[in-house]
């Protein structure tokens, strides 16, 4: 087993704060905090120089706030960045995903003082966490003004004779957000089917990453509630079923309603994510005569659901994030004269 401790920066304004995580995460044996400072650009300085495992950074900060100090280390020094946030207005979770934009690799609350009754459950969340990212292998981000525009994805020889979809379904984890917004945004504003999606993230930044899609990719979204009925199709009901894979939501149990419900009348897509979620219902989706999608590994944050999907020969597709929003686009087209809607 290896020994070697998970080498952390804490990037916290509040000196109470700051001690306060310090303690919080060495009380976990596999965590050792290297440094803690107060604002982003004493990150990137001690960045440059010490190179932790893993950086978790706070959003309001002087001089420098969270979202800059995250963009500015993924495009010279990159390494997993979680993003650490108390407050969750608006603002704050505007500032949360814009960072995960530019590389930040998850985004967590911080824990309550430990007499609130959430304080056991955040803090194990937040070390657990910072544990499992330690192990994402990051990469270089180009900075924003050596990004060249994406060509439009072309995506050729689909399934045509497979069942028109009247609903999607769509599996997200660790690096999921910016996926989201990338499929999304690369759909035309009349997309005629609803698209379902189950996105493993802290409960406290549901609504904000709701808000932050809706305004980033001109889509509506919203969050699912019981008996919500999606344009034409049956209600959305939501189940108190116990954990698969220790979630819930589970993108299993989406997989497996979706295709108990339509058959081959849906569409799959595994995204980015670590673990099983969803991988053997992907199968059985395709199974089912239904079209399935995986992100590739390429683009993927952590290939570890997509991947586990395509060894089992679940995905009738692998593809990166801009095709699969072209993939959709193709497979709910007009056939023959008949709209799929």
């Amino acid at each position: 087993m290896n020994s070697r401790k998970i080498r952390t920066l804490v990037v916290e304004d509040s000196a109470v704060t700051r001690l306060f995580l310090v303690h919080l995460l060495e009380s976990d044996a596999q965590i050792c905090v290297i440094g803690a400072v107060e604002d982003g650009q004493a990150a990137i300085d001690f960045v440059m120089q010490e190179k932790p495992d893993v950086v978790l950074m706070d959003i309001h900060m002087p001089r420098m706030d969270g979202f800059e100090a995250t963009r500015r280390i993924m495009e010279t020094m990159p390494l997993p960045i979680i993003i650490c946030s108390a407050t969750l207005d608006t603002r704050d979770i505007g500032i949360a995903f814009k960072a995960l934009e530019v590389g930040a690799i998850a985004c967590v609350e911080k824990p309550l003082m430990r007499e609130h009754v959430q304080f056991s459950a955040q803090a194990l969340h937040l070390i657990e966490t910072v544990k499992l990212m330690s192990e994402i292998r990051v990469v270089r981000r180009r900075p924003r003004t050596q990004r060249l525009p994406l060509p439009v994805a072309r995506i050729n020889a689909l399934e045509t004779n497979a069942a028109a979809p009247t609903l999607i379904g769509m599996v997200a984890s660790t690096g999921g957000p910016p996926v989201l917004q990338t499929i999304l945004a690369g759909l035309p504003r009349d997309f005629p089917i609803p698209i379902l999606v189950v996105q493993h993230i802290t409960p406290g930044f549901l609504r904000g990453m709701a808000t932050w899609l809706s305004e980033t990719t001109g889509l509506p979204v919203h969050i699912a509630t019981h008996g919500i009925t999606p344009h034409t199709m049956g209600q959305i009901l939501l189940s108190q079923a116990p954990k698969e894979h220790h979630l819930r939501p589970a993108g299993s149990f989406l997989f497996r309603s979706l295709t108990k419900a339509l058959g081959p009348h849906t569409l799959g897509v595994l995204l980015t994510g670590m673990g099983r979620d969803g991988a053997e219902e992907l199968k059985a989706m395709r199974d089912s005569g239904a079209v399935t999608i995986a992100q590739d590994r390429e683009s993927s944050v952590v290939h570890g659901m997509p991947g586990a999907a395509i060894a089992l020969d679940g995905a009738t597709y692998v593809l990166s994030p801009d095709k699969i929003a072209a993939a959709l686009v193709e497979q709910v087209k007009p056939r023959n004269g008949i709209v799929t809607s």
